[in-house]
């Protein structure tokens, strides 16, 4: 048995939209995922790349992913990764497929001198919790997540 991580190529946006959607079915949130094959496909490999995909392959078979991007902190000076998706089949986890993703990550940071690498992770999935904080992850519990979507973006942005 042999896992391999690579990054997502030219004309794989469909396959990495596909993982996004079982992702967004694992999390019980199917009706928030609406990006298109050729949203993923200009985000991923447009003129300005604004993520990156990389996939894990078990004995050549694409079983897994992770989306990620750069940030900035201010208060650092250095970039960081931001992990916004991860996920691996259900039939291929307890495989280390999960864990080999992250460690390329933090290999990724390590290249880039990035000095945090950070993600969500939702308070109900005790699975994944668990999972990062065997990785040695703390869970932020002083920071609360904020977003404005939808028509409250629109009304925001329209305000003099």
């Amino acid at each position: 048995m042999t896992l391999s991580i690579r990054p997502a190529r030219p004309g794989e946006a469909g396959l990495a939209l596909q993982f996004i959607r079982e992702l967004a079915e694992y999390e019980k949130l199917t009706d928030e995922c609406v990006a298109t094959e050729a949203m993923t496909d200009a985000a991923l490999f447009g003129q300005t790349p604004r993520v990156f995909c990389d996939f894990a392959e078990w004995n050549g078979e694409v079983v897994g992913f992770a989306v990620w991007y750069l940030t900035f902190s201010t208060f650092s000076g250095k970039s960081g990764l931001y992990l916004e998706d991860l996920f691996v089949r259900p039939s291929h986890r307890g495989k280390g497929i999960g864990k080999a993703l992250m460690i390329h990550l933090a290999k990724k940071c390590a290249e880039k001198d990035c000095d945090h690498f950070q993600w969500s992770v939702l308070d109900w999935n005790t699975p994944s919790i668990d999972f990062y904080k065997s990785l040695g992850a703390e869970m932020l519990d002083e920071w609360t997540g904020v977003r404005v979507s939808g028509d409250a973006l629109a009304r925001l942005a329209e305000r003099a």
